[in-house]
């Protein structure tokens, strides 16, 4: 039988400090606050969050995401830079649900770490709200987790989801794409949230100072550039013309994404020189020695988003998209697919 200790042992002491969890949560309303929306009811501090789905939607159908951020936070931890990857986070979630159709409604988080810095995660949750403000979403709540052990020192892990909701009618499956369509590239803001593993063997091979100048810019905020979120313009796209397939680039590029929206019958056949790959694309090609084919499953390699509509309106599409800020390209065009060929081919 045990023996009664004369040790007093707190949550403190076993490495929990609730108090600091409590900071958290308290520097964590304010920016809560600015992303709420329609819809929302109560705020940050219940068991749940509660959303009430508009009225306007009269079929409506709910779409979820779930993605983390990656081996990137590899990087975000020797960089010290924890501002950007919550913008990764949400980005990740919103950008494939709205490739379904949905307008993004409201997104939950979770932070997990071995010990809570409340500045460092202040920093990560006000980089979540500011994603969810640019995509009009709510931030209706998340989970702190400190869980001494489970993490290295300075380390953390993230995961969010986010939820929308579409017209049962107005659903985009890919399932309206013919020949003759147009495929319209959406230019990304950088490498985005995929493919850091290669990105971190690269680095650690080149050994590069993150700190020179790199066309401009740190070489360390342009590998560290947050993921582009193209919600709204892509809504207002989609609320002016029929939209037929939207692709979110991410692992496994162009040639294992855009495949995902095509009948098996279909075949998208991109032009490689209908745009200019960015610099760090380029570095990280010639740095690492990844060949094209390599380059083209791992990465976005400059193209963030891809738009398909109709060939008659590609010029209307290109010029609305350009007018919101995106870079546009004119990439490919869907075409009836010939019997063993893949089903995007890159000239």
């Amino acid at each position: 039988m045990s023996q009664p200790s004369n040790v007093s042992l707190s949550y403190r002491d076993a490495g929990v400090d609730i108090d600091a969890g409590d900071a958290l949560v308290e520097a964590i309303k304010p920016l809560a606050k600015r992303t709420m929306r329609e819809g929302v009811l109560g705020g940050i501090g219940g068991f749940g969050g509660l959303f009430e789905i508009s009225k306007k939607f009269k079929e409506p159908v709910l779409v979820s995401g779930t993605d983390g951020v990656g081996t990137k936070l590899k990087l975000a931890f020797e960089l010290n830079r924890h501002d950007t990857v919550g913008i990764d986070l949400v980005a990740m979630s919103v950008n494939d649900i709205l490739v379904q159709g949905a307008e993004p409604l409201f997104f939950l988080d979770y932070f997990a770490c071995g010990k809570l810095d409340v500045a460092t995660a202040t920093a990560v949750v006000s980089g979540i709200a500011k994603g969810c403000e640019e995509s009009g979403c709510a931030l209706l709540g998340g989970e702190t987790a400190e869980m001494p052990g489970m993490y290295p020192d300075g380390e953390y892990d993230l995961a969010g989801f986010a939820v929308g909701a579409v017209e049962k009618s107005q659903i985009i499956d890919g399932s309206k794409i013919v020949p003759g369509d147009v495929v319209l590239g959406l230019a990304s803001s950088g490498i985005h949230s995929n493919g850091y593993s290669l990105v971190r063997k690269i680095i650690q091979v080149a050994n590069p100072d993150l700190e020179a100048d790199f066309h401009g810019r740190k070489l360390a905020d342009v590998l560290m550039a947050p993921t582009r979120l193209y919600v709204k313009p892509l809504l207002a796209l989609m609320a002016s013309m029929e939209v037929k397939g939207l692709v979110h680039i991410t692992g496994g590029g162009l040639v294992e994404n855009i495949p995902r929206v095509l009948q098996d019958n279909l075949t998208a056949v991109l032009d490689a020189s209908s745009w200019t790959m960015p610099p760090l694309f380029q570095w990280l090609q010639q740095h690492g020695g990844v060949a094209d084919a390599e380059m083209h499953r791992v990465f976005n390699c400059g193209i963030g988003m891809t738009v398909i509509v109709s060939k008659e309106n590609a010029d209307a599409a290109f010029a609305q998209l350009e007018a919101a800020g995106e870079t546009v390209y004119r990439i490919g065009e869907i075409r009836a697919r010939e019997e063993g060929q893949a089903q995007t081919v890159v000239l």
